[in-house]
């Protein structure tokens, strides 16, 4: 099943190309704040499945075109994210990979770290580079996990019993020695969507393969399989630390390939079984300060 929000917060279920209106089902009411419509939804999910079959069988439905899709989970209670969990991109990073990078951890040894909620955006919306003259912003290409219900201390045996789906997701980020989430966490650093694709259409955890364009050109390549910080192990070590909700995203870390984007350039998402989605990236009037301007020509991970 692939659960979209879109026109202001509402929640539908997309088959064939079509849209069905589901917010009703789940008392989700369009336009409310905090926009949590999403979060309800999938904490709410096994028990609306009967009428949502329903909904599908019966109701009217609309074309794609018709609607605005946003992010799929505007308001999740944390977006967390592993860096360094591909071998080949903490090769690229060690030997520079434009950055001047010289060392780094992998995401084993590392941990995880948390991107602000508010960086959050959707399939419709571009990504807006903040006015940073002379920092490069690279674009990291992620697959977005989404938890399904609470959970703390989850054995890896048990993870699947978490994972509600997955989305596409860019980790967008500021080349920088300044602290990760303030690098990472520009508004439209974190895109995602055009839906959640639940778990049960995905066959193999461990064999989703992944790709970015730049303008066409592929970039970036990967498959789960690679990963040194596996899905059974993200929600592992997350909930060993903290308790996970409903509608939480994980992102897992990109492969290599990264590089840096510019005003002009259109991004292209592509996850096997999942979705995909074309990004747009313009340059905002927003986003300069002096912290930017302490150590330009030095730059890390």
């Amino acid at each position: 099943m692939k659960l979209v929000t879109f026109d202001n917060g509402r929640i539908g279920v997309v088959s064939d190309g079509r849209l069905v209106d589901v917010s009703d089902l789940a008392a989700v009411v369009p336009g409310a704040w905090p926009p949590v419509g999403m979060v309800r939804f999938i904490a709410e999910f096994p028990a609306l499945r009967p009428a949502l079959a329903d909904a599908l069988r019966t109701r009217a439905s609309v074309a794609l075109e018709e609607v605005r899709l946003e992010a799929p989970v505007q308001w999740p209670n944390k977006v967390i994210a592993f860096p360094a969990n591909y071998h080949a991109h903490i090769e690229e990073m060690k030997h520079g990979a434009g950055s001047g990078v010289i060392s780094t951890y992998k995401a084993s040894g590392q941990g995880f770290f948390l991107k602000a909620n508010s960086s959050l955006s959707g399939p419709a919306d571009g990504i807006v580079l903040p006015p940073l003259d002379g920092r490069e912003i690279h674009h990291e290409c992620e697959l977005g996990i989404i938890v399904g219900k609470r959970g703390r201390g989850i054995a890896r045996e048990d993870f699947r019993d978490y994972v509600f789906g997955f989305t596409c997701l860019l980790d967008m980020v500021v080349r920088g020695k300044e602290e990760r989430v303030m690098r990472k966490s520009y508004d439209t650093f974190c895109p995602t969507g055009p839906w959640i694709t639940t778990a049960d259409e995905i066959a193999d955890f461990d064999a989703i393969s992944m790709r970015l364009l730049v303008n066409g050109e592929e970039r970036q390549s990967a498959s789960t399989r690679n990963l040194i910080v596996d899905i059974a192990e993200m929600l592992a070590m997350a909930s060993a630390v903290m308790t996970l909700e409903p509608g939480d995203i994980i992102a897992t870390g990109t492969p290599a390939g990264v590089g840096p984007v510019s005003e002009g350039d259109v991004l292209e998402i592509v996850i096997d079984g999942v979705g995909s989605m074309k990004l747009p990236v313009t340059r905002g009037t927003i986003g300069d300060h002096p912290v930017w301007n302490a150590d330009k020509a030095s730059l890390a991970v």
